[in-house]
């Protein structure tokens, strides 16, 4: 059976790992809401109102592609392709290429470093290989201009970095609704979180992330809990009760 992903990938360890994901996704929201481009989720309305759900939908793409069969995973990129397609027809205008690799950046980038961080450092063959499998995504997503190797993109991504992000009114508004959603408490691990995640030139502009994480000295507790069998008892402190069931579903699929 052909695969999009080979079985033995170590992109399907990163993507086959709920507690991976929700970090993944905790850094890209923490990066995405410095991008230039963000005005473009605030055209559609679907992050701004509810951003755990949009985590959770994008996910289930994501997953998609990794663990489905060549054809399959195809197809899911041709939908994306068309979901983004159909936002630019109806604002009147093309979601920039620059905005496209930011995005894919983020993915690739927010993938080793939320591996990195639970479990252990990634060999320089297994990053080629996380970067191959997205660049293949984004060929399929027509994105121009994609770096060859691992190595070039990591230059690519600096300067991605330095030239893309800036703090505007719309960080602002998606952090404050992070917050209003996750509640006090959660929002702070989120911060802590994130602060762990974000390479430099993102952590120097979000005037929300504590410059010293104590969540950093606190990991080694959670690794003992997930060794104990006890990740059901720290999904429900980390998310709210509503979204536990879709947290659930997403381990389902990876068994599946």
């Amino acid at each position: 059976m052909n695969y999009f992903v080979k079985p033995d990938s170590i992109v399907r360890s990163i993507w086959g790992d709920a507690d991976t994901i929700l970090l993944i996704f905790a850094g890209s929201a923490a990066e995405f809401a410095l991008n230039r481009a963000v005005d473009w989720l605030f055209f559609t309305g679907k992050l701004p109102a509810d951003p755990i759900a949009r985590l959770f939908s994008t996910v289930r793409y994501a997953q998609e592609i990794v663990f489905a069969e060549e054809a399959a995973a195809r197809q899911a990129i041709a939908r994306i392709g068309a979901i983004h397609g159909g936002v630019e027809q109806k604002r009147g205008f093309t979601i920039p290429d620059w905005a496209y690799r930011d995005v894919l950046y983020m993915l690739i980038d927010y993938s080793v470093r939320a591996y990195e961080l639970l479990h252990r450092l990634l060999t320089e063959p297994e990053k080629e290989e996380v970067y191959e499998v997205f660049r293949r995504v984004g060929e399929g997503l027509h994105i121009p201009q994609l770096p060859r190797t691992y190595q070039e993109w990591n230059l690519d991504r600096q300067l991605h970095l330095q030239r893309d992000l800036v703090y505007s009114e719309y960080t602002a508004k998606l952090f404050e609704r992070y917050r209003q959603q996750l509640g006090t408490w959660r929002y702070y691990l989120l911060l802590q979180a994130q602060s762990l995640l974000v390479p430099e030139p993102a952590h120097s502009l979000l005037r929300e992330l504590p410059a010293r994480p104590l969540l950093s000295s606190t990991l080694w507790l959670y690794r003992f809990l997930r060794k104990l069998r006890l990740r059901p008892v720290i999904q429900r402190a980390l998310l709210p009760s509503e979204y536990l069931h879709d947290i659930r579903q997403l381990e389902r699929s990876i068994a599946a």
